[in-house]
């Protein structure tokens, strides 16, 4: 049991980790042993994340890439071989949204926010996995999904459409990449308030929010760190690959 959720001697690559959630599991990956390569479009953020990791005991790195540039992950990935010698964790969890009503979303909008919460995901993993595979390397790819991608949420219907197509994706993925050694999986996170939706946090939708709740609060960033260890260790999760992780307060669980 000492051992089973120990990740020494693997390496996490954090899509996005320098956001609120992506950070806080990017630290419980590393608190468990893994060396972290923070990925993200703003390299100051990255470095701050890794200076979080570092003044803690951990081991990590910044890069910069942001994940609707083919170019750039794949520069990023060769950068993070040349560091460390290869990856054995994916985490995806950038993510973009808008309140845009139904009628008024312009397409640009649309492509925008498809770019980075689907489009971005599955070119990363084109670019990661490949690299996995090619050194042989067993392991995990865990997706950032919502609660919006079963349910879908009033306010947030881009947003929403893309989070249902990352769950199809993870699960085509598990199915593809299982004979390679790699499991993917996706983990649901329910209100966790930060930069992307805080905007979206009326006390009127707050008030609605925590009626759909049973536990009746919002989550803490530190509380996905467990399913994120659970997913990235090959001992306790060794045969979970294509499923869905709620970390919701019960929110999925709540009809009327």
């Amino acid at each position: 049991m000492n051992t089973l959720f120990d990740l020494s001697g693997k390496t996490v690559v954090a899509i996005g980790g320098n956001s609120v959630l992506g950070a806080s599991m990017a630290k419980g990956l590393a608190a468990h042993g893994a060396k972290v390569a923070i990925v993200g479009r703003n390299l100051e953020k990255a470095k701050a994340v890794v200076n979080e990791i570092q003044e803690v005991g951990g081991e990590a790195k910044a890069f910069q890439a942001d994940v609707v540039s083919r170019d750039q992950l794949e520069k990023a990935a060769a950068d993070i071989e040349a560091w460390n010698g290869g990856f054995d964790i994916l985490l995806n969890a950038p993510g973009k949204n808008s309140t845009t009503p139904f009628f008024e979303l312009e397409m640009d909008e649309w492509d925008d926010i498809m770019d980075v919460n689907l489009k971005g995901i599955v070119v990363t993993c084109q670019v990661f996995a490949k690299k996995m595979i090619e050194q042989k390397r067993t392991g995990s790819i865990i997706n950032i999904s919502s609660v919006s991608s079963t349910t879908p949420l009033s306010k947030v219907f881009t947003y929403s459409v893309s989070k249902a197509g990352l769950n199809s994706v993870t699960q085509f993925l598990a199915r593809e990449f299982a004979p390679e050694g790699i499991r993917v999986n996706a983990i649901i996170p329910g209100f966790f308030p930060a930069e992307q939706n805080r905007k979206i946090l009326s006390e009127e939708r707050t008030a609605s929010i925590m009626n759909h709740t049973p536990m009746k609060r919002f989550g803490d960033p530190d509380e996905l760190q467990g399913a994120a260890v659970f997913l990235a260790s090959d001992k306790a999760s060794s045969f979970v690959t294509g499923t869905t992780i709620r970390v919701d307060g019960g929110f999925g669980s709540m009809t009327i």
